[in-house]
Protein backbone atom coordinates (compact mmCIF):
# COMPACT_ATOMS: atom_id res chain seq x y z
CA UNK A 1 0.00 0.00 0.00
CA UNK A 2 1.54 2.95 -1.05
CA UNK A 3 1.69 6.38 1.20
CA UNK A 4 0.95 9.86 0.21
CA UNK A 5 3.52 12.23 1.89
CA UNK A 6 2.59 15.94 2.73
CA UNK A 7 3.44 18.66 0.05
CA UNK A 8 5.64 21.28 2.42
CA UNK A 9 3.20 24.58 2.46
CA UNK A 10 4.34 27.18 0.96
CA UNK A 11 4.62 29.59 4.11
CA UNK A 12 7.36 27.33 5.24
CA UNK A 13 9.68 27.16 2.12
CA UNK A 14 9.10 31.29 1.90
CA UNK A 15 9.95 31.42 5.49
CA UNK A 16 13.16 29.35 5.05
CA UNK A 17 13.81 31.57 1.60
CA UNK A 18 13.47 34.67 3.61
CA UNK A 19 15.60 33.80 6.68
CA UNK A 20 18.03 32.26 4.11
CA UNK A 21 18.09 36.36 2.14
CA UNK A 22 18.80 37.90 5.82
CA UNK A 23 21.05 35.84 6.97
CA UNK A 24 23.19 37.31 3.53
CA UNK A 25 22.84 34.05 1.67
CA UNK A 26 20.42 34.49 -0.49
CA UNK A 27 22.75 37.11 -3.41
CA UNK A 28 21.68 40.62 -3.57
CA UNK A 29 18.40 41.25 -2.00
CA UNK A 30 15.13 41.62 -5.02
CA UNK A 31 12.17 41.67 -3.14
CA UNK A 32 9.26 40.20 -5.54
CA UNK A 33 5.78 39.02 -5.45
CA UNK A 34 4.19 36.28 -7.61
CA UNK A 35 0.33 35.85 -7.72
CA UNK A 36 -0.99 32.74 -8.82
CA UNK A 37 -4.56 33.71 -10.28
CA UNK A 38 -5.77 30.13 -10.97
CA UNK A 39 -4.92 29.75 -7.10
CA UNK A 40 -6.77 32.75 -5.86
CA UNK A 41 -10.06 32.68 -4.85
CA UNK A 42 -11.53 36.08 -4.27
CA UNK A 43 -11.62 36.07 -0.77
CA UNK A 44 -9.89 39.49 -0.27
CA UNK A 45 -8.49 37.77 2.90
CA UNK A 46 -5.23 39.78 1.53
CA UNK A 47 -7.07 43.12 1.58
CA UNK A 48 -8.41 42.70 4.94
CA UNK A 49 -4.79 41.68 6.38
CA UNK A 50 -3.02 44.68 4.89
CA UNK A 51 -5.37 46.82 6.10
CA UNK A 52 -5.36 45.77 9.85
CA UNK A 53 -1.15 45.48 9.45
CA UNK A 54 -1.16 48.98 8.62
CA UNK A 55 -3.66 50.40 10.33
CA UNK A 56 -5.26 51.91 6.84
CA UNK A 57 -7.73 54.43 7.32
CA UNK A 58 -10.95 54.71 5.23
CA UNK A 59 -9.98 55.48 0.89
CA UNK A 60 -6.33 53.85 1.62
CA UNK A 61 -5.83 50.41 0.14
CA UNK A 62 -2.89 48.93 -0.60
CA UNK A 63 -4.07 45.41 -1.72
CA UNK A 64 -7.65 45.60 -3.88
CA UNK A 65 -9.10 42.56 -5.44
CA UNK A 66 -10.19 43.69 -9.26
CA UNK A 67 -12.73 41.26 -10.10
CA UNK A 68 -14.27 40.12 -13.48
CA UNK A 69 -16.69 38.36 -15.12
CA UNK A 70 -15.79 36.10 -18.10
CA UNK A 71 -17.92 34.13 -20.48
CA UNK A 72 -21.82 34.00 -21.57
CA UNK A 73 -24.47 33.17 -20.07
CA UNK A 74 -24.84 30.48 -18.76
CA UNK A 75 -21.24 29.90 -19.39
CA UNK A 76 -20.08 32.63 -16.81
CA UNK A 77 -17.19 32.66 -14.35
CA UNK A 78 -15.48 34.92 -12.67
CA UNK A 79 -11.25 35.74 -12.29
CA UNK A 80 -9.72 37.45 -9.53
CA UNK A 81 -6.25 39.85 -9.71
CA UNK A 82 -5.04 40.72 -6.57
CA UNK A 83 -3.25 44.25 -7.75
CA UNK A 84 -0.40 45.52 -4.91
CA UNK A 85 1.86 48.30 -5.95
CA UNK A 86 3.67 46.67 -8.45
CA UNK A 87 7.63 47.98 -7.05
CA UNK A 88 8.00 49.28 -10.70
CA UNK A 89 12.14 48.65 -11.50
CA UNK A 90 11.50 51.96 -13.50
CA UNK A 91 8.88 53.65 -11.50
CA UNK A 92 6.92 56.68 -13.19
CA UNK A 93 6.06 57.95 -9.50
CA UNK A 94 9.39 58.63 -8.88
CA UNK A 95 10.52 61.05 -11.26
CA UNK A 96 7.42 63.49 -11.14
CA UNK A 97 7.77 63.71 -6.94
CA UNK A 98 8.97 67.63 -6.74
CA UNK A 99 10.42 67.26 -3.25
CA UNK A 100 12.14 63.71 -3.60
CA UNK A 101 10.09 62.36 -1.06
CA UNK A 102 9.85 58.38 -3.13
CA UNK A 103 12.27 56.54 -4.50
CA UNK A 104 13.26 52.93 -5.25
CA UNK A 105 15.16 51.09 -2.58
CA UNK A 106 18.29 48.82 -2.58
CA UNK A 107 15.61 45.69 -2.31
CA UNK A 108 13.88 47.04 -5.24
CA UNK A 109 10.99 48.07 -3.36
CA UNK A 110 9.22 51.87 -4.06
CA UNK A 111 9.41 53.83 -0.63
CA UNK A 112 7.61 56.85 0.45
CA UNK A 113 9.03 59.43 3.29
CA UNK A 114 5.99 60.87 5.12
CA UNK A 115 7.86 63.54 6.38
CA UNK A 116 8.82 64.33 3.11
CA UNK A 117 5.90 64.38 1.14
CA UNK A 118 3.84 67.33 0.24
CA UNK A 119 0.38 65.57 -0.84
CA UNK A 120 0.69 67.00 -4.42
CA UNK A 121 -0.58 64.04 -5.46
CA UNK A 122 1.46 63.62 -8.95
CA UNK A 123 2.93 60.37 -8.12
CA UNK A 124 -0.89 59.08 -7.97
CA UNK A 125 -1.29 60.41 -11.30
CA UNK A 126 1.74 58.56 -12.60
CA UNK A 127 1.38 55.65 -11.69
CA UNK A 128 -0.21 53.12 -14.37
CA UNK A 129 -1.46 50.84 -12.05
CA UNK A 130 -3.95 53.55 -9.80
CA UNK A 131 -1.47 51.56 -7.01
CA UNK A 132 -1.06 54.78 -4.78
CA UNK A 133 -3.87 56.43 -3.20
CA UNK A 134 -4.16 59.71 -0.61
CA UNK A 135 -4.65 59.81 2.77
CA UNK A 136 -7.30 62.51 3.54
CA UNK A 137 -7.33 61.98 7.51
CA UNK A 138 -10.70 60.15 7.55
CA UNK A 139 -11.19 57.47 10.29
CA UNK A 140 -13.64 54.98 10.95
CA UNK A 141 -15.42 56.81 12.97
CA UNK A 142 -16.59 59.54 12.14
CA UNK A 143 -19.99 60.88 12.59
CA UNK A 144 -19.78 58.15 15.51
CA UNK A 145 -22.14 60.00 18.34
CA UNK A 146 -20.48 60.04 21.77
CA UNK A 147 -22.27 59.81 24.75
CA UNK A 148 -21.62 60.63 28.09
CA UNK A 149 -20.32 58.58 31.17
CA UNK A 150 -20.41 55.56 28.38
CA UNK A 151 -17.78 53.45 26.44
CA UNK A 152 -19.25 54.17 23.28
CA UNK A 153 -18.36 56.29 20.28
CA UNK A 154 -16.04 58.27 18.47
CA UNK A 155 -13.37 59.57 21.51
CA UNK A 156 -13.11 56.22 23.02
CA UNK A 157 -12.86 54.36 19.83
CA UNK A 158 -10.14 56.59 18.02
CA UNK A 159 -7.99 56.75 21.08
CA UNK A 160 -7.52 52.92 19.85
CA UNK A 161 -7.65 51.96 15.72
CA UNK A 162 -8.31 55.41 14.22
CA UNK A 163 -5.43 57.12 15.94
CA UNK A 164 -2.52 54.19 15.79
CA UNK A 165 -0.07 54.36 12.63
CA UNK A 166 1.48 51.33 12.04
CA UNK A 167 5.27 51.39 11.89
CA UNK A 168 5.41 51.34 7.85
CA UNK A 169 9.13 50.88 6.44
CA UNK A 170 10.14 50.07 9.95
CA UNK A 171 9.67 53.70 11.31
CA UNK A 172 8.07 55.02 14.09
CA UNK A 173 5.67 57.63 12.72
CA UNK A 174 3.62 58.54 15.86
CA UNK A 175 0.03 58.92 16.45
CA UNK A 176 -2.28 59.84 13.13
CA UNK A 177 -1.56 63.85 12.80
CA UNK A 178 0.29 66.64 11.08
CA UNK A 179 3.47 64.09 11.37
CA UNK A 180 1.83 61.27 10.64
CA UNK A 181 0.48 60.04 6.84
CA UNK A 182 -2.18 61.94 6.66
CA UNK A 183 -2.45 64.25 4.04
CA UNK A 184 0.18 61.82 2.57
CA UNK A 185 0.14 59.49 -0.87
CA UNK A 186 0.54 55.69 0.65
CA UNK A 187 0.83 52.63 -1.01
CA UNK A 188 1.80 48.91 -0.71
CA UNK A 189 5.28 48.38 0.52
CA UNK A 190 5.82 44.66 0.69
CA UNK A 191 5.45 44.95 4.15
CA UNK A 192 9.12 46.04 4.68
CA UNK A 193 8.48 46.33 8.57
CA UNK A 194 7.53 42.67 8.61
CA UNK A 195 10.28 41.47 6.47
CA UNK A 196 13.31 43.14 8.18
CA UNK A 197 12.11 41.44 11.43
CA UNK A 198 11.95 38.38 9.52
CA UNK A 199 8.11 37.70 8.53
CA UNK A 200 6.47 37.66 5.23
CA UNK A 201 3.86 40.07 4.40
CA UNK A 202 0.79 40.11 5.58
CA UNK A 203 -1.09 39.32 2.31
CA UNK A 204 1.28 36.05 2.18
CA UNK A 205 0.50 34.90 5.32
CA UNK A 206 -3.39 35.56 5.06
CA UNK A 207 -3.36 33.79 1.43
CA UNK A 208 -6.40 31.13 2.04
CA UNK A 209 -5.42 29.59 -1.03
CA UNK A 210 -1.59 30.03 -0.45
CA UNK A 211 -2.07 32.61 -4.26
CA UNK A 212 0.15 35.11 -3.14
CA UNK A 213 4.51 34.12 -3.09
CA UNK A 214 7.25 36.31 -1.68
CA UNK A 215 10.98 36.08 -1.60
CA UNK A 216 14.56 37.06 -3.03
CA UNK A 217 14.60 37.13 -6.98
CA UNK A 218 18.06 37.12 -7.14
CA UNK A 219 18.11 33.58 -4.75
CA UNK A 220 18.71 30.90 -6.89
CA UNK A 221 17.03 28.27 -4.44
CA UNK A 222 13.89 30.25 -3.87
CA UNK A 223 10.36 29.25 -4.88
CA UNK A 224 9.87 32.93 -6.38
CA UNK A 225 12.80 32.36 -8.37
CA UNK A 226 11.68 29.05 -9.74
CA UNK A 227 7.80 30.41 -10.31
CA UNK A 228 9.29 33.18 -12.39
CA UNK A 229 10.33 31.37 -14.90
CA UNK A 230 7.42 29.61 -15.46
CA UNK A 231 5.83 29.23 -18.92
CA UNK A 232 2.30 30.84 -17.29
CA UNK A 233 4.25 34.08 -16.09
CA UNK A 234 3.49 37.56 -16.95
CA UNK A 235 3.23 40.67 -15.75
CA UNK A 236 1.07 43.94 -15.83
CA UNK A 237 1.36 46.78 -19.02
CA UNK A 238 4.47 45.37 -19.87
CA UNK A 239 4.77 47.23 -22.89
CA UNK A 240 5.07 50.64 -20.89
CA UNK A 241 8.37 49.56 -20.13
CA UNK A 242 8.34 49.96 -16.22
CA UNK A 243 9.44 46.45 -15.70
CA UNK A 244 6.91 45.45 -12.11
CA UNK A 245 8.52 43.26 -9.33
CA UNK A 246 5.05 41.74 -9.08
CA UNK A 247 4.19 38.70 -11.15
CA UNK A 248 1.28 36.59 -12.37
CA UNK A 249 0.72 33.39 -13.37
CA UNK A 250 -2.10 33.40 -15.02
Amino acid sequence: MSTILPVEDPLVTMQRDLKRTLEGKGGPIAWVMVIDQAKCIGCHACTVACASENALPPGVVYRPVIEEEKGTYPNVSRRFLPRPCMQCQKPPCVPVCPVSATWKDDAGVVVIDYNKCIGCRFCLKACPYGARTSDFGEAYTDGTPDQEGRLLGRKAAAAGYAERTAPEYDKEWGARGRRSPVGNARKCHFCLHRVQAGMLPSCVTSCVGRATFFGNANDPQALVRKLTGSPRVMRLKEHLGTEPHVYYLT
